[in-house]
């Protein structure tokens, strides 16, 4: 699950909050009603949750330790992560930030380029200010604005099908991909919940009656270009962080879905090994597989006339690959998710095409534009240019009850010391404990890159949210990374006043 709800802006209802400091441009203010708003895009598509021990408390469940229904005890809950908002906690001032944050931005570990945002999510004031403005590598860090722009644009509920047609031969079945990253082979796939393809295949055979099929057409058509990214290192394609970006695909692209989170290798054609899967459950052998585009539907012919919908199978919704994509980091279901922005906004769905309707949607919400530059939707491409303060800005925005759709970006966000990419993080680094349960956020790392954008309560329950993007880092991440794990610590353990 995602993070914490105590650690988010309390519910509406919520005592007044202090008085605003007058914000600086582009910086409105926002009621408190993030947890509520969270929880409603979460019961609006419909989205059944398990959860687990503490997990329950922190969504608004009974948090009692007697025993449940099924008289299990629930495990304690942990108390580092406990600890939530206080919308009367006071204010820290720039003058107090700024004190605590400025010899940790300036260490040689994270080079002569540090651009930082850090803003009150109540008020919007900005209490941080280096470089802010400025366009930054941001890495993974894309993915934020991944993930608001497609919920924005398709909306949490939507779900991504993957078709199968009658073909324009007799026996020929047309699997038609629609963009389904997560999609199956059976129920030993490596995304929970995924579309699978042996239900797909049941589906056609009932369809065809007992007519046997006797070959299969692979139709990745709804994309083009590509299928790797501009400004890709060289080594992505085969490295097991990325792979070829094809509108059919199973379980990522891996090879062996049954390996653990992280790097994995992948099919180097991934729409057609879905297709030679597809084929071998419909007993049609893999030699009768290939690509092509699925025929228009006509009104006569054979029985099934061409285009006839043999079946159809259905992603989970949105907010679960949102939640996918920015917990594991996942650049293959980001990629997907940014070809949908594309689709949804009538642009080809192309790293191109992507990357414009990112860049158009991100205007149409009301933030600056101007600086925002994407590549892609994953943040591998080193062309990528984004400003700490869109980050912040994009994070108050989502909280906000003017958009209840793009709740959804903060279920995935890893927790420091706790899960996703910061669980190993604000654990045992000398100057990081505090953040330990304190900071919600997304990381991005690529050689000489190293950022951090998200939430962090203070000491005084107060609730920020910050952006660090470096793109001039001298070392490593285990320089690196502790450096700025020690920046967004220290908000969490000052009250700056």
């Amino acid at each position: 699950m995602g993070p914490p709800i105590s650690a988010l802006p309390a519910p509406a209802g919520a005592a007044p909050a202090p008085a605003p400091t007058p914000a600086p441009r582009r910086r409105g203010r926002l009621p408190l009603v993030l947890a509520a708003v969270l929880l409603l895009v979460l019961a609006g598509v419909g989205v059944v949750i398990t959860r687990p021990g503490p997990v329950a408390g922190w969504l608004g469940d009974d948090a009692g330790t007697g025993s449940n229904a099924a008289g299990v005890t629930p495990d304690p809950a942990p108390s580092e992560v406990l600890a939530g908002p206080d919308s009367n906690a006071p204010a820290p001032t720039p003058d107090g930030v700024r004190a605590v944050l400025d010899p940790l931005v300036g260490v040689a570990a994270l080079g002569d380029r540090v651009n930082v945002s850090v803003a009150d999510v109540i008020t919007g004031q900005t209490l941080f200010d280096k470089g802010a403005d400025d366009g930054t590598v941001p890495a993974s860090v894309t993915k934020l604005v991944t993930a608001v722009t497609v919920l924005a644009a398709r909306g949490p509920g939507y779900r991504i099908p993957t078709r199968a047609l009658a073909g324009a031969k007799a026996g020929e079945v047309v699997i038609v991909g629609g963009g389904d990253p997560t999609l199956a082979i059976n129920k030993k796939g490596y995304y929970p919940g995924a579309a699978r393809l042996d239900d797909l295949a049941a589906q056609v055979r009932t369809a065809l009656g007992g007519t046997p099929p006797t070959s299969v057409t692979v139709d990745g058509s709804v994309y083009s270009g590509p299928v790797y990214g501009p400004g890709w290192d060289d080594d992505i394609p085969t490295g097991g962080s990325g792979g070829a970006v094809t509108a059919l695909m199973t379980d990522g692209a891996r090879t062996d879905p049954g390996v653990a989170h992280g790097s994995a290798q992948r099919f180097a054609e991934p729409d057609l090994a879905a297709g030679k899967a597809f084929a071998r459950l419909l007993g049609v052998p893999t030699d009768a597989v290939r690509r092509g585009t699925a025929p228009a539907q006509a009104a006569a012919g054979a029985n099934p006339a061409p285009g006839t919908e043999l079946g159809v199978v259905q992603s989970p919704p949105l907010i679960r690959l949102v939640d996918v994509m920015i917990s594991e980091s996942d650049n293959l279901v980001a990629e997907a998710l940014a070809r949908q922005v594309a689709l949804a906004r009538n642009q080809p769905a192309s790293f191109d095409g992507g990357a414009a309707a990112m860049d158009a949607e991100v205007a149409e919400l009301g933030l600056p534009a101007d600086e925002i530059s994407v590549s892609d939707g994953s943040g591998l491409s080193r062309r990528n240019r984004i400003s700490p303060s869109l980050l912040t800005d994009l994070i108050r925005l989502a909280a906000s009850p003017d958009h209840p759709e793009l709740a959804g970006v903060f279920g995935g966000l890893p927790v420091g010391g706790w899960s996703g990419t910061l669980n190993e993080r604000y654990r045992n680094t000398a100057g990081t404990s505090a953040g330990a349960g304190s900071v919600r956020a997304k990381t991005g790392t690529l050689t000489g890159v190293h950022a951090i954008a998200g939430l962090v309560t203070t000491a005084d329950g107060r609730l920020l949210t910050f952006a660090v993007l470096t793109d001039k880092v001298p070392g490593d991440r285990d320089t690196a990374q502790p450096a700025l794990d020690r920046i967004a610590a220290a908000l969490a353990g000052c009250g700056c006043g």
